[in-house]
């Protein structure tokens, strides 16, 4: 809706999520998880997203949708999903991987982002398989967010972490900042 704010911090001991009023206002505490734990958005009808690696059972990140409205948390059903983005309530775009912790120029190694998309299953239905986007390029893309019908990201592909977008099913790739000397 524009008037809330989702961020990390570590007001209380661990690294949890909050929200509060972009006017100003006191933080609320939405999460308890005491792991790894990080904000990735909003879905288009204002439902939270966040990341965190508590619970998962595995040594992966999973994204948890947040009903702050009721208080009601739902884990995606990806066994790996880091960061994320709605396109719509049922089409996500999002990285399986986390951040791999360093800052090496153009890494491609095992452990780069790569943009995947997927649609949730309709009720009782049987889900379809999470579909690569950026397969194109072995190097890093990541931090999707959707805007005007787009999916905006940043990627090393030309040299330098920059800012591009594509299409939802990955075509009409568009590079929209050049820095050259330093990432965006």
């Amino acid at each position: 809706d524009g008037k809330t704010l989702a961020f990390t911090a570590t007001y209380e001991g661990p690294r949890e999520v909050y929200t509060m009023p972009l006017l100003g206002g006191l933080p609320t505490r939405r999460t308890w998880d005491a792991g790894r734990v990080g904000t990735t958005g909003w879905t288009p009808t204002g439902t939270l997203l966040y990341a965190t690696d508590s619970g998962s059972g595995l040594p992966a990140i999973r994204v948890w949708r947040h009903d702050v409205a009721h208080d009601v948390r739902t884990v995606l059903p990806l066994a790996q999903c880091s960061e994320a983005a709605f396109l719509d309530e049922t089409h996500l775009v999002f990285t399986r991987l986390q951040f791999q912790g360093s800052h090496t120029d153009r890494y491609a190694g095992g452990t780069a982002q790569q943009l995947w998309s997927f649609t949730l299953p309709a009720a009782n239905g049987a889900a379809e398989e999470a579909k690569p986007l950026t397969a194109d390029y072995d190097g890093t893309s990541r931090r999707p967010l959707v805007w005007n019908g787009r999916i905006v990201f940043t990627t090393d592909r030309s040299g330098r972490m920059n800012l591009w977008s594509m299409k939802p099913d990955g075509s009409d790739l568009r590079q929209h900042t050049k820095h050259a000397d330093f990432d965006i």
